[in-house]
């Protein structure tokens, strides 16, 4: 069992650190940290990235951002479905899940990182709310090898900032996204450019929907 006084020296801290990062962007994840190839980031307010990218993340990773509470028990039982049929292995994660796992833990599976990010869920959902998620999320996801955030990313494949992306440009970091290590947004072939187009064909079905209304 663990003692008192530690687990409740933990809540205190992660609650203080959660707090801070509301107002003050995280300077570096442990995902960067233990990154071999350097970390080139640079971080962007939500407002001045177009907002097709923040459209195709939803459309790409997670429809119902706007709508639960932190996690999406449909997707997630889902998920669990389709892994016990064998396969390849299929992640339920939400944006705000995602968030909490790459600002505050580290990368891998296991018991103890899952609960931790259940935690830190809780608490970025209660207290950042979707547009904070959303903005840190965009700015500390991988987009690249060695390169994090939608700025960097960006740059590093068209040449110019998050805040001028077209939709194509947009659904293609997204297709990034879930292997950034394995993908490349510029003239990127075969199942990621299908899936970047498939992105960016959604992106006007999310603004006509209204799922990205928790960030308007």
């Amino acid at each position: 069992m663990i003692p008192v006084r530690i687990l409740l020296g933990f809540i205190a801290l992660s609650l203080l650190i959660v707090v801070i990062y509301r107002f003050v962007p995280p300077p570096v994840t442990l995902t960067m940290l233990f990154d071999p190839n350097g970390i080139t980031k640079d971080w962007t307010s939500l407002d001045e990235i177009d907002p097709d990218m923040a459209r195709a993340a939803i459309a790409g990773e997670d429809g119902k951002f706007c709508s639960h509470h932190g996690f999406d028990v449909d997707a997630i039982a889902k998920a669990a479905i389709h892994n016990a049929s064998g396969g390849r292995i299929r992640g339920g994660s939400t944006i705000s899940q995602q968030t909490a796992k790459n600002v505050f833990l580290w990368q891998g599976g296991g018991f103890v990182r899952k609960g931790l990010e259940a935690w830190f869920t809780v608490l970025i959902e209660a207290i950042w709310g979707k547009t904070r998620i959303m903005e840190v999320y965009l700015n500390v996801a991988e987009t690249g090898i060695g390169t994090y955030g939608v700025e960097a990313g960006s740059i590093r494949y068209f040449h110019h900032g998050a805040g001028r992306m077209n939709r194509a440009e947009a659904g293609r970091i997204a297709a990034v996204l879930p292997l950034p290590k394995k993908r490349a947004a510029v003239a990127p072939s075969g199942f990621t450019r299908r899936y970047g187009n498939t992105i960016a064909a959604r992106i006007g079905v999310v603004q006509r929907d209204g799922l990205d209304s928790c960030l308007r």
